[in-house]
């Protein structure tokens, strides 16, 4: 499990998060909710270790990851699908998974066989060039990216922006199945009410930096959220 409490994040003298509390539990996928710029993606940042809290506890299966670098927490199972991708676009498909490999002992440097069946479409494309795929398409890969490190810590960044619905919907069957094989946690920023709701267990919104709404996601009063979530 994932706990992080009271956590303040600055960058230099402004502040982007102020006593931030989040869990995620094995089995269970948490959302974050709120507009753009309220530190969803900070949020997130931060807990992949590209950011250091200047004050709360951040902690992963029960030990201190404060001052853990990111790579270090790769190791330890924690994987981020960065808003707007960042796959790199000139290596093929393969290339690209095979950068998951970073961070894994030699023995596990393969490319699972669930990935293929998770995404299919990336079967048939393994030699294309990664900047020559759609939208949804390079979703996939990066979500595939990811998976391929053997995560038990999985954090999306708005996976749902800019994909055409039909992507959606293979992307919310696909969290939906990884959080119901029981051995993964699943923290997923969203601006997509309709397909968060449908995956939450538990959510939270964020509002300039603060958490305004917090709950279980079969509680979420739908028309409370959703005023945080318009302009």
């Amino acid at each position: 499990m994932l706990e992080a409490k009271q956590v303040d994040l600055f960058y230099g003298a402004s502040q982007a998060l102020y006593g931030v509390d989040i869990k995620a539990e094995i089995g269970k996928v948490t959302c974050v909710l709120g507009r753009n710029g309220v530190g969803k993606t900070s949020l997130l940042r931060m807990l992949a270790g590209q950011y250091m809290p200047r004050s709360g506890s951040v902690q992963w299966q029960g030990r201190d990851i404060r001052k853990l670098s990111p790579a270090e927490r790769a190791r330890r199972g924690i994987a981020i699908v960065p808003q707007g991708r960042e796959i790199f676009a000139q290596l093929t498909v393969l290339e690209n998974l095979k950068t998951g490999f970073s961070c894994l002992p030699k023995r596990e440097r393969f490319i699972p066989a669930e990935i293929y069946q998770l995404f299919p479409v990336l079967k048939d494309m393994l030699g294309r060039k990664g900047g020559d795929l759609s939208g949804g398409q390079q979703q996939q890969l990066a979500i595939a990216r990811a998976l391929v490190t053997r995560p038990s810590l999985l954090m999306l960044d708005e996976p749902t922006e800019g994909i055409q619905p039909s992507i959606i919907k293979d992307i919310q069957r696909v969290i939906a199945s990884l959080r119901d094989r029981g051995d993964m946690a699943i923290i997923l920023v969203e601006q997509y009410l309709d397909f968060a709701q449908a995956l939450a267990d538990d959510f939270l919104v964020l509002e300039r930096g603060q958490v305004v709404l917090a709950g279980e996601g079969k509680t979420m009063d739908t028309q409370s959220v959703r005023k945080y979530m318009t302009v």
